[in-house]
């Protein structure tokens, strides 16, 4: 059968290690084709720490949130463009061919943002870097996957969401690196096309995927790379089962070059296998991940944290657990199952956003008051809302953030003591200093938003446990099971479909949480997120089947007889088809 004849069982983990040393040709090519999630998780995390100081940089930023979400979700709506698209150029020209698109997408989108002289080429610079991001993120799981046997498929598609936060984690760390360099931000969005470079280069020395070449009629060049990935005992195998699978399809079709929309849609398995995997892209953005991811140390500051650096240096806490996360999922991806890992990750999920929107109620409800006198202390930046305020003696931190441009500085004594309502317009200045500038001067923090609180480390807990809760299951299981549920023929339209999906989803979160914080607060935010964790695990218990160890027709056979295996806990018989070995 196509996909391999191996079940996986609890050696899985070892079995990729051995691979490694005995073939390292098959690690090769999946840490080459997983340059393609660190692009994604570079440009994820970069934008988080360079907006801090594009805000700096143009006032027009800093004054508008539309204008910050549509620097952030640009790249998410050209990923959702580039997804779609790349569904259709990896069935028409090759995994391969659509990665170095990918990345000459990517590095001209980086080279833009660098230069860019103000927030409009700034834009399309991040459109640009989005078309490669959506393009890449369907296409590396694809062809790692198609590319590994099934005995540790699982574990190999699994170094593609571990390149994903690993990339994140470099994001941070160059964003730590450029904070006192002249032109920070350019230098962190600038640095995101070195990986682009470096996958074009290594993919031109590497072979397409032995599956489409051998659905493209070049027989003779799939049979030389499978040689190359499978041992040589199962090589007849595999080779004897991708043909099958490929007359079976033109037996069905008619033809193995032309997709049918509407037979798609009318195949049952085809349908099923996108009921769970386009639901399990969308509910993997709308639990909330990339409000941490993009948004990190805008939180770390809601939650308390004035600095900008403090903010960054924590928010790459975070984006270390999330890689760390990655790491534990290799290695139980094929141990445990993807489906039970999946199920323990949303219920941790849930409870971190609990702990969340507890938190930050606490700390909405209880930020320190607005002092007349402390104010007065810096009569000439005086907020203007609260100047004019008939009620300026019941003000709070919080109410004072949400006056128009307006900021808090916290007493010199305490920061939880009553402290100042000031105006926050970095275009005013006193004496040649801005209110920030005046306030910082007398060993004050400054806020612009969030409040002094004595929980914010609370909140950094919850954002630390939710991080270590979605990072092994819902960070990397939705691209796994994408990757292996549909039939050869329709896997590179279905993997688009789902990866698209999964980009809406992003730019709808991107595009709305600050401006959500803003409406309704972060706390019911987060309560928000944590209602859909809720209905994202009733969703994995009826439609997500566990494809743990199963070549790709035993996947399909489940789908057809909706076998779900509701029971995810019971280990499954060991029923794995194994005439294929005769």
């Amino acid at each position: 059968m196509e996909g391999g004849v191996h079940p996986a069982d609890a050696s899985s983990f070892k079995d990729c290690f051995s691979l490694a040393w005995k073939n390292p040709y098959v690690l090769r090519l999946a840490f080459s084709a997983g340059i393609g999630g660190l692009l994604f998780g570079y440009d994820t995390g970069v934008i988080s720490g360079a907006l801090l100081y594009i805000r700096d940089d143009f006032e027009s930023v800093d004054k508008k949130t539309v204008l910050q979400e549509s620097i952030v979700s640009m790249a998410v709506a050209g990923a959702i463009i580039g997804a779609a698209f790349g569904g259709w150029l990896n069935d028409r020209f090759g995994r391969r061919f659509a990665l170095l698109f990918a990345d000459f997408l990517f590095f001209i989108g980086a080279v833009l943002m660098a230069a860019a002289p103000n927030p409009s080429v700034l834009i399309m610079g991040r459109i640009f870097v989005g078309f490669g991001v959506g393009m890449a993120s369907m296409t590396a799981p694809l062809y790692i996957s198609e590319a590994s046997p099934a005995k540790v498929r699982g574990a190999l598609v699994s170094t593609n969401g571990f390149l994903i936060t690993g990339g994140q984690f470099l994001s941070y760390l160059i964003n730590l690196a450029f904070t006192k360099a002249p032109g920070t931000w350019r230098w962190m969005l600038g640095v995101a096309g070195v990986p682009a470079l470096l996958q074009f280069v290594l993919m031109l020395a590497l072979p397409e995927s032995p599956r489409w070449l051998y659905r493209k009629g070049r027989e003779a060049e799939a049979i030389t790379i499978l040689r190359k990935i499978y041992p040589a005992e199962d090589v007849e195998a595999e080779i004897e089962a991708l043909k099958d699978s490929v007359e079976k399809e033109l037996e069905e079709t008619g033809s193995s070059e032309k997709i049918d929309v509407i037979q798609l849609m009318k195949t049952k398995t085809v349908r099923r296998g996108l009921v769970a995997g386009v639901g399990l892209q969308v509910f993997q953005q709308f639990v909330g991940i990339n409000t941490v991811m993009y948004y990190s140390p805008t939180i770390v500051q809601l939650a308390g944290i004035a600095s900008n650096q403090t903010a960054l240096l924590l928010s790459l806490v975070t984006a270390g657990l999330n890689a760390l996360g990655s790491v534990v999922s290799i290695y139980f991806i094929d141990q445990t199952g993807r489906k039970k890992l999946l199920v323990l990750s949303l219920i941790g999920v849930i409870l971190s956003l609990g702990l969340l929107s507890a938190v930050f109620q606490e700390t909405t409800t209880h930020s320190p008051p607005v002092s007349l006198s402390q104010t007065a202390h810096f009569s000439n930046f005086t907020c203007p809302a609260f100047e004019h305020s008939r009620s300026s003696a019941n003000w709070d931190c919080m109410r004072c953030l949400k006056g128009s441009h307006c900021g808090f500085c916290a007493s010199s004594v305490d920061k939880l003591l009553p402290g100042a309502c000031l105006l926050s317009d970095s275009s005013v200045k006193i004496a040649g200093k801005t209110v920030k500038e005046s306030c910082q001067g007398e060993g004050r923090l400054w806020y612009t938003r969030g409040c002094p609180s004595k929980l914010g480390w609370l909140a950094l807990v919850g954002l630390a446990l939710y991080i270590i809760f979605f990072s092994p299951g819902m960070g990397t299981v939705p691209w796994i099971v994408n990757s292996e549920i549909y039939p050869l023929r329709f896997r590179g339209v279905c993997g688009g479909i789902a990866a698209t999906a999964n980009w809406i989803s992003n730019l709808i979160v991107a595009q709305s949480f600050l401006s959500l914080t803003e409406a309704i607060g972060t706390s019911w935010t987060f309560l928000g997120f944590g209602v859909i964790s809720v209905v994202a695990l009733v969703f994995v218990l009826v439609f997500v089947p566990e494809t743990k160890g199963l070549p790709i027709e035993d996947v399909e056979k489940m789908l057809e007889e909706r076998a779900f295996q509701f029971k995810f806990w019971v280990k499954r018989p060991k029923d794995v088809k194994k005439n294929s070995q005769v």
